[in-house]
């Protein structure tokens, strides 16, 4: 696909503060495995030898929703070794909202930081996607990457009834399942140079569970078949071309607990061969923070008013990208806040089974 789209030319989060304020459920996810993170590092055992301690958090969006996770394991960090600079490296594609990053960080809005609370600290951001190498071969001792790592380099081709590959099946799904091995064997193999020997990655990816399940996909109403509807409905409607949708395509491949571990398991596979190994997977479901208040409150249109924020602040890229670049931006604007006010509105008037529920597979990874 030589003239394929690449995920760095267009792919953020939603900046300005609005992806913490609307993902809760990311941080939940965080804030829920920071154990897996803590007893990792225990069997790391740093020594307080005064080097510096090196941690990314790969994929980081605007920081906030993995702000008290990445404090408790950093504070543990320099409980273990005082005498041990600590680098904390942010790291997003270019387009990310690094600004909005260094405030939060820095303590300069309404979330609480642990900056000042870790002596000898030192925080910097990295534009890189961590498909490509980050930081310098053998110094990073502690690798962190949530609710990022679905993300491919590219869409290898263009979905004929679908905007997502989950909803794929043959020549298609085989296509983008080929790409995600591809570019998740990648991605292994330049963290696996980056690490230090005794170094952990500790990598919590949406993928799908042994029952079948993935993000929005839990049992009630499918969230990517609920995209797939609507915008194939402004299609019937004139609200969008066909070809509009054709190029809607999200860049991302779910993958099983097996595609995951793959690359650690096979001998001959060159991540395994580089020298890391897998030390615990698993998959936990994290309820929908949203679902779960409106079954306290009962009030549908204040559900569906604070759920489809969720949505909206990591898939909006995706469907202004399939919009026609001959649209003026601010017809793109009205066309994509036209389809959320349709979710917002189907949400509200059926709220029943609608949930964003969260599906990880969690892996910790040593480099040997």
């Amino acid at each position: 696909m030589s003239q394929a789209l690449q995920t760095d030319d267009f792919m953020a989060m939603k900046g300005a503060g609005y992806y913490s304020k609307a993902t809760i459920g990311a941080k939940h996810v965080m804030d829920n495995a920071a154990g897996l993170i803590l007893d990792a590092l225990e069997r790391m055992d740093p020594p307080d030898n005064g080097a510096t301690f090196t941690m990314t958090d790969m994929g980081c969006a605007d920081g906030g929703t993995s702000i008290d996770m990445v404090g408790r394991v950093l504070k543990e960090v320099r409980g273990r070794c005082p005498s041990r600079p600590i680098q904390m490296i942010y790291t997003d594609l270019p387009r990310n909202d690094f600004s909005q990053l260094f405030q939060i960080v820095h303590g300069l809005t309404d979330i609480e930081s642990y900056f000042t609370d870790i002596d000898d600290l030192y925080v910097y951001g990295c534009a890189t996607s961590f498909h490509q190498k980050m930081v310098p071969p053998g110094s990073l001792h502690l690798g962190h990457s949530a609710t990022a790592s679905h993300y491919i380099t590219e869409v290898p081709c263009s979905l004929q009834n679908h905007v997502h590959m989950v909803g794929t099946a043959g020549a298609e799904r085989d296509a983008f399942e080929a790409k995600g091995a591809v570019d998740w064997q990648n991605m292994l193999l330049n963290r696996t140079e980056e690490l230090a020997p005794g170094g952990r990655l500790a990598l919590f990816n949406f993928g799908i569970d042994e029952e079948g399940r993935y993000l929005g996909h839990t049992g009630g109403v499918s969230m990517f078949d609920t995209f797939n509807e609507l915008w194939r409905g402004m299609v019937d409607d004139g609200s969008i071309t066909q070809d509009e949708y054709l190029a809607t395509n999200f860049p991302q491949c779910y993958r099983t607990v097996d595609q995951f571990a793959a690359p650690l398991r096979d001998e001959a596979n060159p991540v395994r061969q580089a020298g890391l190994r897998l030390e615990h997977i698993e998959t936990r479901v994290v309820r929908c923070p949203f679902a779960e208040d409106f079954e306290r409150h009962r009030d549908a249109e204040r559900f569906a008013a604070e759920y489809i924020p969720t949505l909206r602040s990591w898939s909006e890229p995706v469907f202004l990208a399939g919009l026609s670049g001959g649209r003026p931006g601010s017809e793109r604007a009205a066309i994509v806040n036209d389809f959320y006010q349709r979710y917002q509105r189907r949400v509200a008037d059926a709220p029943r089974g609608h949930a964003m529920d969260y599906v990880h597979c969690y892996m910790i990874c040593e480099k040997i």
